[in-house]
């Protein structure tokens, strides 16, 4: 079978190849603004988008125009890729409704991808029209190399390498199959008495990032100590965001690594974490901010691509109801959850973790049971 696995390495940039990277990546928001401009001009007069072709030959004209003429210095593929993201994102918005794309702003997800003319040679990446660039090259890349993408987080520069591996079908060393529960108070309780803490990783920095913030109020906007203090407060966001997946990378890990079959609830992350009313506002943000911190999408993501790899599988299951039934007796109620973590079945008296008895529901009762009757969907 052939995986898909990808390679993050930091580039070894200095000042002025930080410039030509981020000459490389304002062009490819120029492209996609001026592209972006034009389909809805033509929207607005009802006129039909123009196709990837036609995107493709009004940017060969934009090169000859001397006030645009800069887009030469830049790799017409990585050009080329971003009027096929676009193309994409314009036929996924009209057709499947996921909204009309967005004009990018300079400073946010500044990145620009490479589909193919990449080399490798030790330490160094070969990127067309700019050359060698030394990595941190912390692993051996493995497996033919299909596309890379170069991307900008907080001070630094990465380079994203997209590898495909043609390996044997993989089998579990396991056969063990485990519910997971997802919460705030704790992270993950597994359905065999397991279970982890949450890392809360933006709270612990969560007034020192506020105090930093209002610091940058205060100042000049664009101006030098305006520029200084805006670093720390990109500092302390990479490392709420490394703790965070450095946590769900090595947690994800050993559950894979000792289950064959791992059951999560199909939680919608997105709507949970949306403001409820004028009410209940203060109490609603900070659960928020509490679900947001925890990564549980991230997760999900990182167990479904591991158990792949691994042999194993992921099933998602209706969160509806598991930490109300009585893992017992099957008895339903929300009576039977009357606090935060205790649980006390109405009908049979069972009494136990209400986390636990959640994962366990998540495996027995709407795991297993389901799966056989075809109600589960894979991840």
């Amino acid at each position: 079978m052939k995986i898909r696995k990808a390679y993050k390495f930091r580039l070894k940039t200095r000042p002025q190849l930080r410039n030509v990277l981020s000459q490389f990546s304002g062009s490819q928001r120029f492209v996609w603004n001026t592209f972006l401009a034009l389909q809805k001009e033509r929207l607005d007069r009802s006129e039909k988008i123009m196709s990837y072709v036609d995107m493709a030959k009004e940017l060969t004209r934009l090169k000859q125009n001397p006030e645009t003429s800069f887009l030469k210095d830049v790799h017409s593929q990585t050009l080329q890729q971003t009027l096929k993201n676009l193309d994409r994102a314009l036929k996924e918005g009209l057709r499947k409704k996921k909204g009309f794309p967005k004009f990018r702003k300079k400073g946010r997800n500044e990145s620009f991808k490479y589909p193919q003319g990449i080399k490798l040679k030790d330490n160094s990446i070969f990127l067309p029209k700019i050359g060698w660039v030394k990595l941190f090259l912390s692993q051996k890349v493995e497996g033919k190399i299909c596309q890379v993408t170069v991307s900008q987080s907080g001070l630094h520069w990465f380079v994203s390498i997209q590898v495909e591996i043609d390996i044997a079908k993989p089998t579990h060393s396991s056969t063990s199959a485990v519910g997971i529960d997802l919460g705030v108070k704790r992270f993950a309780t597994l359905s065999n008495g397991e279970h982890y803490l949450p890392l809360n990783s933006f709270k612990k920095l969560e007034k020192k990032l506020a105090k930093e913030q209002r610091k940058l109020c205060r100042k000049e906007k664009f101006s030098n100590n305006w520029k200084k203090q805006k670093r720390k407060i990109q500092k302390i966001h990479i490392r709420i965001a490394s703790a965070r997946k450095d946590y769900l990378s090595k947690l994800s890990s050993n559950i894979c690594k000792n289950h064959a079959l791992v059951v999560l609830e199909d939680l919608d992350v997105s709507q949970m974490s949306q403001r409820k009313s004028l009410d209940t506002r203060k109490k609603s943000q900070a659960l928020s901010r509490s679900i947001l911190d925890q990564g549980w999408y991230e997760f999900r993501r990182q167990i479904a691509y591991k158990q792949e790899w691994l042999g194993g599988q992921l099933l998602l299951v209706d969160p509806k109801n598991t930490s109300r039934t009585c893992p017992k007796c099957q008895f339903v109620s929300k009576e039977n959850r009357k606090t935060q973590s205790h649980f006390c079945c109405q009908q049979c008296g069972y009494q136990g973790h209400a986390d636990e008895v959640a994962a366990v529901n998540i495996l027995m009762a709407v795991g297993h049971t389901v799966s056989a009757c075809g109600d589960t969907k894979a991840a």
